[in-house]
């Protein structure tokens, strides 16, 4: 081999050793882990508005990068540093990623959703904060929303029966959803929950659903035994098809807004307001809670009997004795308050 040989050799195998050099470089800067490395999945969460030094600034508090550099420049040949391509949501960063699968996820707005759950809940307040704990929609303003008589109106209800659209159950939600659409998407899942079967059986009690949901607040706050849901439900149908007063405790309690009371006294029961189901005949106004799938299911269904009164029983096991004469019932009320004087609960 002479010598032009060895060197045009020598230059090729030089080539060779650094393409192959750049080859791995440039593997790694694309496709090697750079993303929480010897960590959990974590979540990142970009708001609107923000631009990709926003996003580096996130990235960098919150300790997902192994290698900042390698990853800034795999945004900048997919374009991710570019005006308007920085997309606002909740991104689940998984332990191990990197940075080309990083970046298209960010750079494609592929946001995770939130899991949304909310049940015993009893009044607006707590339903506003409740649903929105783990979204970026802010509980004051959906609370206003719920208050204002003009937007509730939109979804066919008003500002006392509104709490009747949220159906508690576990929704999926993207992080950055509005209150609007939160609104929206809550009427939406009551259209799919009120089925025509549904419909179809309120319409039998001479309900309308919203009525069966008032109903259901007043049977899920009188027992968390959901055997007996239904037996409660057929008391209060009873006492409406005869005109009868509900005299519900928990629709006073709700009127007086004190939820710690545990023995009401003929003072509370005269507490003047339309939620007082003894001063008044019929359903209050609106549901005294956003009453669950249970005790939906139980107003819908209830046990057909001839009971008009029922009252906690006095073994405190939170059943309940049932009476179809007001003598009887008198009698088990009457065990009950001797129960209640005799455990010295006065309030």
């Amino acid at each position: 081999m002479n010598k032009k040989t060895k060197i045009i050799a020598g230059i090729f195998i030089g080539l060779s050793v650094l393409a192959s050099v750049f080859s791995l470089y440039f593997y790694q800067l694309f496709f090697a882990a750079n993303f929480l490395i010897d960590k959990k999945d974590k979540a990142l969460y970009i708001p609107p508005g923000a631009g990709f030094e926003q996003v580096m600034d996130s990235l960098k508090k919150g300790a997902f990068l192994n290698d900042e550099i390698s990853f800034r420049f795999v945004a900048k040949m997919l374009k991710y540093q570019d005006a308007g391509r920085v997309k606002p949501g909740r991104y689940v960063m998984k332990a191990g990623m990197n940075n080309l699968a990083a970046v298209r996820k960010l750079r494609s707005g592929a946001q995770d959703p939130v899991r949304v759950t909310f049940n015993n809940v009893r009044v607006k307040k707590d339903l506003a904060g409740r649903i929105t704990r783990h979204l970026m929609a802010d509980s004051a303003r959906l609370l206003q929303m719920l208050n204002n008589p003009a937007v509730v109106a939109a979804y066919g209800f008003d500002t006392a029966t509104i709490p009747a659209m949220f159906i508690p159950n576990t929704y999926e939600m993207y992080w950055n959803t509005s209150e609007e659409e939160l609104l929206k998407k809550m009427h939406r899942e009551y259209e799919k929950f009120w089925t025509a079967e549904r419909k179809a059986k309120a319409d039998a009690l001479g309900l309308t659903p919203v009525q069966v949901s008032i109903l259901a607040s007043i049977v899920e706050a009188e027992t968390k035994k959901r055997d007996e849901a239904p037996r409660i439900a057929g008391v209060y149908l009873n006492r409406l098809n005869a005109n009868e007063k509900l005299q519900a405790d928990p629709t006073v309690v709700f009127a007086i807004g004190n939820f710690n009371i545990k023995r009401l006294s003929f003072n509370d029961l005269k507490y003047d307001s339309p939620y007082n189901t003894y001063l008044y005949t019929g359903l209050p106004p609106g549901p005294i809670n956003v009453p669950p799938l249970q005790a939906i299911e139980a107003t819908l269904n209830p046990e057909k009997h001839r009971y008009m009164f029922f009252c906690a029983k006095e073994d405190f096991s939170g059943y309940h004795a049932f009476a179809e004469t007001f003598d009887e019932h008198l009698k088990n009320a009457a065990r009950y308050r001797d129960a209640l004087n005799r455990a010295g609960i006065m309030k």
